[in-house]
């Protein structure tokens, strides 16, 4: 049988796709542009949106699917995906939908990820849910000041998280397909130390070999800064999640007893992702 991956040109979804196939699986991925996937070669790459209207041809002989958390509406592919005997889901999500701090109540992460999970359940059909922290990747939005100025402007400089790489994110999701005691888990993942903002900036620096300055500023003038980029809602989140973890930092959610190995580092990411801010 085949695993369905959508979202496979995605930090997340490419990494799922080659895993799959290292593990033998046969593997259809999913974009919009399929013409320039550049996914492993025996991978079937079809044309898609997960949010447009679904094609049953998508899953013919599918048996497990890998659920993106697109914006939109996801119903239709999911009915699809009951209809056409998919057996087992795994699905993105965020650690934020877990609301486990009144931070997540209602933030724009958690509402969003709430009803991806929820139309999931409503499907009946057996799903693994990842819930991530805060990603790594979201470092790269530091890529243009650094080349630029040498460094970053930002509030908080000693609030801790703990970003998780998406390799670590992607190693939990192939084991999911494989692993049936995951099926109908909920799995909580963090990247394996939480660092403070200054030492993230400088764990970056260290892989490019640069000193690189962490500028504070206050959350108004962050949020200003930030209005034309990023929607308002988002901003907040970002700003609550940073002022509680001064004084406590991001819980340690490790995943190694689930993929088999430590956790990558974030100097283990800067290492991998060190080209973006070069």
């Amino acid at each position: 049988m085949t695993i369905l991956v959508s979202g496979a040109t995605g930090a997340v979804g490419r990494r799922v796709v080659a895993g799959l196939v290292n593990e033998g699986h046969e593997v259809r991925a999913m974009s919009r542009h399929p013409e320039a996937a550049a996914l492993p070669a025996g991978v079937d790459v079809v044309a898609g949106d997960l949010t447009g209207p679904a094609d049953s041809a998508w899953f013919e002989n599918v048996d497990q699917v890998f659920v993106f958390p697109a914006s939109g509406d996801l119903t239709g592919f999911l009915k699809t995906a009951r209809e056409r005997g998919v057996e087992h889901l795994v699905v993105l999500s965020s650690l934020a939908a877990a609301e486990e701090f009144p931070r997540d109540i209602g933030s724009a992460s958690s509402s969003h990820h709430r009803r991806v999970e929820a139309a999931v359940q409503a499907t009946g059909i057996p799903a693994t849910v990842l819930r991530p922290g805060p990603f790594a990747n979201n470092l790269l939005g530091w890529a243009y000041s650094i080349k630029t100025t040498g460094g970053v402007d930002g509030p908080y400089p000693t609030s801790r998280q703990a970003p998780i790489h998406e390799a670590d994110i992607a190693d939990v999701a192939v084991a999911a397909f494989v692993r049936r005691e995951l099926r109908d888990a909920v799995v909580p993942m963090s990247g394996p130390e939480a660092l403070t903002r200054v030492a993230q900036l400088s764990v970056i620096g260290t892989a490019i070999g640069r000193s690189l300055s962490y500028r504070e500023v206050t959350p108004d003038e962050f949020r200003q800064a930030m209005a034309s980029f990023i929607p308002d809602d988002m901003i907040t989140m970002m700003l609550d999640h940073w002022r509680d973890t001064v004084a406590e930092p991001d819980v340690l959610r490790p995943v190694d007893h689930i993929t088999g190995h430590a956790g990558r580092t974030l100097a283990e990411w800067a290492a991998d992702h060190a080209g973006a801010f070069l």
